[in-house]
């Protein structure tokens, strides 16, 4: 007899990922060899593979059973499943030793396979259960050494959080199904569906989605888990980076047809506004090279929310992983950032004021050109004063402070390289997404004059200080952000108790 086996790309790629959990819970058993992790690694590699495949080829918009299969589904399984690939790559070697060596790698591919069928997913069910079971995996990875204190108090704590964020997507679900009588997003996002809506029941539910995402997001108030999370391992940390901090920019594009439109932009205006002051004061301020890390990520997850407050949902998406892939790099970067050779202090290059004009007026000039391209979208307007300002910025540190005519041509060059390869990215992003979501809808006229005034005023703020060090105010500032980026008392050990006592016992710790 002969037995043909036909599968489509889809279908092929839920049986691996499926083949990778269990091979990912297999090494749950104590008396798996260690020699298994490698083998494991490898099957971890095929789906991010298959998913990347689907993305250049699977171009139709289908719904596959429970799942919605467009270009950002599998944009979003090709990213989150390429970090974990290379989260635990990583962490065959780094984590070696280590008590729960064989745990992490279980938890890893729970946590990365469950964050994928959550953005996969046009089933409510399957969404709550997905990002339940990430946030419950990422809890357990930051709690995962029980013998640390610090460690387990910080885990405790990020999983209080995280159940009130998934508490808050449970509300709205609930309530959406309550409206509309259907658990399919695809279904609920129809216009006839959405007509269902009140404004205040519009407004309610926008709320709940924007609270339970601002959670993992680490945006002011509820900061003080990511800052508390320096205590897990690098790869934990960067593994965050697989759409569970930067899962907000998903969720909202999702659901832009009910968010667009409503007042709740100006609440996600309002705090995020706020979580980017804050969080770029702690990175400039701290010592601790992750907890610098960690304020720039609660700074960047405050602009992908901002640009998700402007409706402009493709510049979101980009941020959000972009952001990721470079921050996930940071953080297995973080135990070589010290270079014993190179000197504490550097005499500082004094900039070149002639060349700092032709920065300023390049940049305006870039912005003015920019937005020349499409004037009436408010967005746009925003992004031109960014652009001004990033390409001022860049020249500034590239050209105009330099130590001779070599570096400077050379600071040109970068710059040239690098606005190339933006321009690039970001036109391969839209004809990628062109379809699967909405480009940019016009904000209203407030939000962008709030998102200017914000720019402008945290800009002009920020020159004030730098000018003015040694006044009073400067210091008041630079204290406050040095105790508010600071982890909580019970969360610092003044020596490694824990190691004593498993050294004590003959074991190992990472």
């Amino acid at each position: 007899m002969n037995f043909q086996f036909s599968f489509s790309l889809p279908e092929v790629f839920f049986i691996l990922l499926g083949v990778s959990l269990l091979s990912g819970l297999f090494m749950i058993f104590p008396k798996v060899p260690l020699w298994y992790v490698r083998i494991h690694i490898g099957v971890i590699s095929l789906p991010p593979m298959t998913s990347l495949l689907a993305l250049i080829t699977e171009r139709e918009n289908k719904i596959f059973g429970p799942w919605h299969l467009d270009s950002l589904a599998w944009l979003m399984a090709v990213f989150v499943l390429t970090i974990g690939f290379v989260v635990q790559k990583y962490s065959v070697r780094y984590l070696l030793g280590d008590y729960s060596y064989r745990k992490y790698f279980s938890l890893l591919t729970l946590t990365t396979v469950a964050d994928t069928t959550a953005w996969l997913s046009d089933d409510l069910h399957w969404l709550l259960a997905g990002w339940g079971i990430t946030l419950l995996g990422l809890t357990w990875l930051l709690k995962l050494n029980k013998q640390w204190y610090v460690a387990k108090k910080a885990g405790m704590y990020a999983g209080r959080m995280f159940a009130i964020s998934w508490l808050l997507l449970l509300s709205a679900s609930l309530w959406i199904t309550q409206i509309t009588g259907q658990w399919q997003i695809s279904q609920v996002l129809t216009a006839d569906s959405l007509a269902q809506f009140t404004a205040w029941e519009k407004t309610s539910i926008t709320l709940l989605l924007i609270f339970s995402v601002m959670i993992p997001a680490g945006q002011f108030p509820f900061h003080r888990w990511l800052l508390d999370s320096v205590v897990a391992p690098t790869p934990v940390s960067a593994v965050m980076h697989a759409g569970i901090v930067n899962a907000g920019g998903i969720l909202l594009t999702r659901f832009a047809p009910l968010f667009s439109g409503g007042s709740t932009q100006f609440v996600l205006l309002a705090f995020t506004a706020v979580s980017v002051i804050i969080g770029t004061g702690i990175m400039l301020v701290q010592a601790d090279y992750k907890r610098q890390l960690v304020g720039s990520t609660i700074a960047q997850m405050g602009f992908m929310l901002i640009q998700i407050a402007l409706q402009a949902y493709l510049a979101a998406i980009i941020h959000a992983v972009l952001h990721g892939l470079f921050k996930s790099t940071l953080f297995l970067q973080a135990g070589s950032v010290l270079r014993h050779k190179n000197p504490m202090f550097k005499p500082e290059n004094r900039s070149s004021f002639f060349l700092t004009i032709i920065g300023g007026s390049l940049g305006i000039l870039v912005g003015i050109g920019f937005w020349l391209t499409a004037p009436q979208e408010g967005y746009q307007l925003v992004s031109s004063i960014i652009l001004a300002w990033s390409v001022s910025i860049a020249w500034t540190q590239l050209v105009a402070v330099g130590t001779g005519r070599i570096s400077r041509v050379v600071g040109i060059f970068v710059l040239a390289i690098t606005a190339t390869v933006y321009g690039l990215i970001h036109a391969a992003f839209y004809r990628l997404l062109h379809g699967a979501i909405q480009i940019v809808i016009q904000p209203p006229s407030l939000v962008t004059a709030l998102i200017l005034i914000v720019l402008l005023g945290s800009t002009a703020f920020g020159t004030w200080l730098a000018r003015n060090r040694s006044s009073t105010a400067f210091g008041v500032i630079y204290l406050w952000l040095v105790h508010f980026g600071e982890p909580h008392h019970n969360l610092v050990e003044s020596h490694p108790k824990h190691l004593a006592k498993i050294m004590s016992r003959g074991g190992h710790s990472h």
